[in-house]
Parts: structure tokens; sequence; C-alpha cells
């Protein structure tokens, strides 16, 4: 461990934990205006273990619960980054009319609560009430047998902790209501460690998934971070998801699918290596985690590129973030001969909350055209 590192991670540290404090001396401003309660210090406590139960439960795993608990906190912090400076504000100038600043302070501490049990149950409808999102597209027919072909999408369910049993099952549910041809799973299909997947039997229930053409998926950076991908390529197989990591496979002499490494993985092939001794003739679908090397998929002639990871920012407004970061960062886009989709994802990281974006199953209609 470097110095240089050890003076980011410290500064990290310290920026955050002040934030914390902030967010602890508002909610103890407002008991102690509208309930006289003073509760600064256990306040504190409480918060700082709160603040801190994620980093503890990611590196601790036997205590999953404590990151459990902690990604929720990370939607509370985000939440009172955004709202409490433009209260603190409001109420300063309410202060400076004839309004008692005892009552300024207690009502807009009422108003902010109410809009943080909105926020919460709104955000958990959007995570786990999932849409289906359709897309139908034409592309050259080349030498493929079919004529058509449905594609069933879906993307980042980091499946461990919080997206857990429940919307695994309910994956499966909607996946075979769309009588897929092909399934497919751009990354991020468990949340880092695939240890709580396997122990909650969620790979069971994928065994359940129905395509005549077979369930494909690539991996995506958690699984990364998670070290374990031989045990989850064993896993997955068992359950017949195929993980094609940097490999190609002809469905049906009608489609190839390229299945790319994650970016993460800096041994990588590049798009040109992928396509030596590919079949000129048959349309290409790429699947590639990130979706942040377009102009190389496009210029590699390839007809489709399905990708995750951005979750569209998750929580709004991150999603202003990711527009920035990536070229698509969700939803379609006609690129040359190459479209583009970019799902925002049918799990989530950290939180299970979703403003301003929506989990989702794409369903993909493909015509190939003579």
């Amino acid at each position: 461990m470097n110095v240089k590192f050890l003076l980011s991670f410290s500064t990290f540290l310290l920026i955050y934990s002040l934030l914390s404090f902030y967010i602890g001396w508002n909610i103890h401003v407002w008991l102690l205006n509208a309930f006289q309660i003073d509760a600064r210090w256990g306040i504190s406590v409480f918060l700082m273990f709160f603040a801190y139960s994620y980093i503890i439960g990611q590196m601790v795993k036997s205590l999953m619960w404590l990151k459990m608990l902690g990604s929720f906190w990370l939607a509370v912090f985000q939440f009172a980054l955004i709202v409490l400076p433009v209260v603190n504000l409001f109420v300063w100038l309410i202060s400076l009319t004839t309004i008692s600043l005892n009552t300024s302070i207690t009502t807009a501490g009422f108003l902010v609560l109410i809009l943080f049990i909105v926020y919460m149950l709104f955000g958990l409808f959007n995570a786990y009430q999932p849409v289906i999102r359709k897309y139908h597209i034409e592309i050259p027919r080349k030498q493929a047998k079919k004529k058509t072909l449905r594609v069933a999408m879906a993307s980042d369910m980091h499946f461990g902790g919080l997206s857990g049993k429940n919307h695994a099952k309910r994956l499966v549910t909607m996946i075979n209501k769309l009588d897929p041809d092909l399934i497919v799973f751009p990354g991020d299909l468990v949340d880092d460690d695939p240890g709580i997947f396997q122990k909650e039997k969620m790979d069971k229930t994928l065994r359940n998934l129905q395509a005549p053409l077979g369930v494909y998926a690539v991996l995506g950076n958690h699984e990364y971070y998670g070290g374990k991908i031989k045990e989850l390529t064993k896993i997955m197989k068992k359950v017949n998801v195929h993980i094609l990591q940097d490999e190609i496979v002809t469905i049906d002499r009608s489609i190839q699918i390229i299945g790319r490494k994650d970016k993460t993985d800096k041994h990588r092939k590049t798009m040109e290596e992928l396509l030596i001794g590919a079949d000129s003739l048959l349309p290409k679908l790429v699947l590639d985690h990130q979706p942040s090397e377009l102009q190389e998929i496009m210029d590699s002639g390839s007809d489709i590129v399905l990708s995750g990871h951005t979750h569209r920012g998750q929580i709004a407004p991150n999603h202003l973030i990711t527009r920035k970061i990536f070229e698509v960062d969700w939803g379609f886009k006609k690129k040359e001969q190459l479209n583009v989709i970019v799902s925002s994802g049918f799990g989530f990281w950290g939180p299970p909350i979703r403003i301003g974006s929506r989990s989702e199953i794409i369903q993909l209609d493909i015509t190939f055209t003579d």
C-alpha cells in the first residue's frame, strides 16, 4: 500500500466523516427544536456506525448484514447531501422574517421527513418492480437461417444481498413470459462474491429460464472485484448459463454472439483480435458490459451491441454524470450500421433505490432483412 493511496484514502475518510457529522448535526438541531431532545452524542455514535457499516461489511464477508444496512445509508447520504443544504438556506432566509427560528426549523424538519419517506417508497418501487422495454430493429440477413429472433436481455442483477431470491424469481418469471428465442446477460450477474447467490440457491432459480437457443452471459466489473470468476463460471455452467470470456458462438446458423471480457480485464482482446476466424456471412451481436468502446465495435462491422453497467445513474441526479461519461448511458442509438442498446439494469448497486431510473428487462425483436 503506497503513501499516495493512504493519503487519498485518509482524505476521503475525513471528508466522508465530516459530511456524515453534518447530517447528524441537522438531525440533532431538529430534534432539539421540535421535541427538546438533546441526543447529540447518541446521534453521532449511531450515524458513524451507520455510515461505516457498508465499508466494514464489504471488508468482513461474515458481516453481510452490515453491508446491507450500509446500502440503505448510501441512499440516506445522497438524499441528505442534496436536500439539507437547500433546507439550511431556506431556514436562514426565513429567519430574516418575523417567523421564529424554532418554528421554521421544526416545520422544515417535518417536511424533510415526509419527503424522505416518499423518496424511499418511490425508490423501492422503482427498484423492485421492473418494466419491460421493447425494441425492434432490422439488420442485414446475410446468410442467417432465421427471419426473426427475439432476445431477452437483463444486465446488472447484482444478485446477492438485497437483490435476492425473490428478485431472481421475478427475473425468471418476467423473462419466460416474453417467450424469447435467446436470453443474454451483459455482466454483473452477482454482487462481487457468488457466495450468497449460491447459498440462497438463486442459481437453481436461474435454471428455470427457458429459451430454445440458450442463455449466454459475460462478466462485469463486479465479478472481477469479487475475484471468484472460476467459481461463478462453474456455478453458471451447471444451470445452463454459458459465460463467454472473449469467445464467439454461432446461434442456430443465424447470428454470432461475441462475448467480451469486461474492460476491467487489462488482457481482454480487441474486437479485431476477437473477430479473427469469425464468419463474415453472419450478423454479429456483441455483449460488452461497459458501453465504452462503441467506435471500435462499430468499426469491426458488428450489427448489435448490448451493454449495461451505467444503471442510468440509479439515483438522480447521477444520470447527469453517466450521460457525460458514456456516449450512450441508457436506451437506444443507431451508430452507422451498429445498433446500440444500453440497459439501466435489472438489479441495483448498494441501496435498493432508483430515482430517475427503473429496473428493467429488454425485449429485443430482430428482423433479418434481405
